[in-house]
């Protein structure tokens, strides 16, 4: 049992966020006026205030939608981010505004709803089809919400003149000059927020079991469908107000756990409580340290750089309840001997399509032939050896935490070398190669050895492990979006890198990939034993001669090398980490050696053929391939785990 915290603390927390109020308002209640005109209320009344009182709406209904996807599905990690309904949202919103403006006379709510109503139908019915097991849940959730984040990341990229303050505000931006968007959103955040007392008893009877409660006469599917939407509508009318705010909906039903709230009123209610003090506490500690500048810094960002701190704090205290996925044993014989060559068949003709067929340098016509190989081997070979690695990397996170959800991109270790390279960027006048992969190693690895910290006690259970994942991806993306958000043209040119573009792929560059992965590689398919035993258990593990620690330490560290090489090629948002292993279990990969093997040839196809549809789909223009592989690789896994529901 968790105990409260004591009376003071939340007194302090109180008087603190007084204080910081008091900060941002007095200069305009204090300061004289001039000629009779008093330009420092007007700017206190019309906009310090009213974003003020959004930012506190905004963290009220964010924190009670996540507070009710937790309570309804039984699931400490589903948020409205982490389920992908406020990547919907976004996604319509960005779709609407730069192809179908005219839509937007309806309303940007009604825009968003549809987003978010389609994005939660999908991750309803596929986790309806498993059981509603919470982690498979928010599997499908983030695949969902990777794959409408990089279709806007390319829309976006796609028309630049939009690109900045598409950016800004997708990041979550409360920048208002007048009190039409608090009141808008206001009435109907109230509308919403009264219907969940109508839901108050039936969502306390939740808690007595499903079988107890039905046995009461609850409809269960009419509670969870009734909820659900609820929740589904606050986080629309959040995105469509302000943008995208990934965090609060998450952590603040954590914290109010963490409180001591159990009864379902006390949680909803401190959950949204807590919500709307600490989106309010980090935008006005934003108007206080950035001044004038406040407006061009998104709020959503800022949170997650205050936030994410606070939660991998409060982790170790948190009670997560261990389910272990263990990954399947089979696929030996004669089903994995043609799983391999299924994987090796398809590399060779996704290899060879890419270096002959294409479009020519001049005219954009077809060409078909050996005769610019030479231009094309630098991108294909790039983009073939960083997802080989890739999704090596996938499957040794996978079968290191029993978790198959694990991979750079989610365990925030991508995420983690993008800061490092951005650092070295911002810091550093002309950094070398040698130096950017210096720190983007140092940022990788440091966010595995904090989850190694965080998770040790709990022997890395899978939630346990995921949320920290969460909490420190979103840190070091927050970080990286504020340098973004800057206009700094490094900047910029960071976005464009982030978003995995092989374009300035050179042979030298190619060349070092492929040394790479040519030596990291093996020695992953070396260890062969310890990622079939380790999955076991600790226990299991150590009773067969395994060292669990140093193994662990060996693995997790050759897992974040490749990763962070792999990074540097192809930027951090390729998706192949997570979706190359899942692959090779569908071929029959299902052991150790041959699904590293296989996931290593199906990440080099999948990177390599969204290499070649970026550079051919729209030319002369180019997709990023790490944007393209996230964008077709997701309706897969899509697919492969909705075909894993029915058998």
């Amino acid at each position: 049992m968790t105990r409260p915290l004591p009376l003071f603390g939340l007194t302090l927390g109180a008087l603190a966020l007084a204080a910081l109020l008091w900060l941002v308002i007095a200069p305009g209640l204090l300061a004289p006026a001039l000629l009779g005109y008093d330009p420092a209320k007007m700017r206190l009344f019309h906009a310090t205030l009213p974003r003020l009182v959004t930012a506190a709406l905004a963290g009220f209904a964010l924190a009670l939608a996540g507070a009710l996807f937790q309570q309804v599905l039984r699931n400490p990690l589903a948020s409205p981010s982490t389920l992908g309904i406020s990547a919907g949202a976004h996604l319509a919103l960005v779709v609407a505004t730069l192809f179908f403006p005219g839509l937007l006379g309806l309303g940007r709510d009604l825009i968003a709803l549809a987003g978010s109503g389609l994005v939660a139908v999908l991750i309803m019915g596929l986790g309806a089809r498993r059981g509603f097991s919470p982690l498979s849940l928010v599997l499908s959730g983030l695949v969902v919400s990777l794959w409408c984040g990089a279709l806007a990341a390319i829309l976006v990229f796609l028309n630049d003149r939009s690109m900045t303050s598409l950016f800004i505000w997708g990041a979550g931006s409360f920048s208002t000059l007048s009190w039409d968007l608090p009141l808008a959103l206001g009435w109907k955040v109230a509308v919403l927020a009264l219907a969940v007392l109508f839901l108050l008893r039936p969502l306390t009877l939740l808690d007595l079991g499903d079988e107890t409660a039905t046995s009461l006469g609850l409809g269960l599917s009419r509670l969870r469908a009734a909820a659900l939407a609820i929740a589904v509508a606050l986080s629309a009318l959040v995105t469509s107000a302000v943008g995208v705010i990934g965090f609060i909906g998450l952590m603040a039903p954590v914290l109010a756990r963490l409180l001591g709230a159990r009864r379902v009123p006390v949680l909803l209610l401190s959950s949204a409580l807590i919500g709307a003090w600490l989106l309010l506490m980090t935008d006005a500690a934003l108007q206080l340290a950035a001044g004038i500048f406040a407006d061009l810094l998104p709020t959503g960002a800022i949170t997650a750089v205050l936030g994410s701190p606070l939660l991998l704090f409060l982790l170790p205290h948190l009670k997560i309840r261990h389910r272990a996925l263990l990954p399947a044993q089979g696929g030996a014989g004669r089903a994995g001997a043609y799983g391999l060559v299924l994987a090796l068949t398809g590399m060779a003709l996704i290899l060879g399509l890419a270096l002959l067929v294409g479009r020519d340098a001049t005219g954009g016509s077809w060409t078909l032939g050996p005769d610019l190989i030479g231009l094309r081997l630098p991108r294909a070979a790039t983009a073939l050896s960083a997802g080989a690695m890739l999704a090596v990397s996938g499957v040794l996170l996978q079968r290191l935490t029993g978790n198959e959800m694990a991979s750079p991109e989610v365990l925030g270790i991508s995420a983690g070398a993008t800061l490092g390279l951005a650092l070295s960027l911002f810091v550093l006048a002309a950094p070398g190669i040698g130096v950017q992969l210096g720190f983007a190693g140092a940022g990788a690895f440091a966010v595995l050895a904090v989850i190694l910290i965080l998770t040790r006690r709990a022997a890395l259970a899978p939630e346990r492990v995921l949320l920290a994942g969460i909490a420190l991806s979103a840190l070091v993306d927050a970080f990286s979006g504020l340098l973004a958000a800057t206009g700094d043209p490094r900047a910029l040119a960071l976005l464009r890198w982030m978003s995995g573009s092989t374009y300035n792929a050179s042979p030298g560059s190619a060349a070092v990939l492929a040394v790479v992965a040519a030596g990291l590689i093996p020695l992953a398919a070396l260890s062969w034993r310890w990622l079939s035993l380790l999955p076991m258990g600790a226990g299991a593990a150590s009773s067969l001669g395994v060292s669990v620690w140093r193994a662990r330490l060996w693995l997790f560290t050759l897992a974040g090398g490749l990763s962070v090489v792999a990074t540097l090629g192809v930027g951090p948002l390729s998706f192949v980490g997570l979706m190359a292993p899942h692959l090779a279990r569908e071929l029959g990969l299902a052991r150790a050696l041959p699904q590293v093997a296989g996931a290593a040839m199906l990440g080099a196809a999948l990177m390599v053929l969204a290499d070649w549809l970026g550079r051919v789909v729209i030319f002369p223009w180019q997709i990023p391939a790490g944007l393209l592989a996230a964008l077709t690789g997701a309706p897969f896994l899509i697919f492969l785990l909705s075909r894993r529901g029915r058998r």
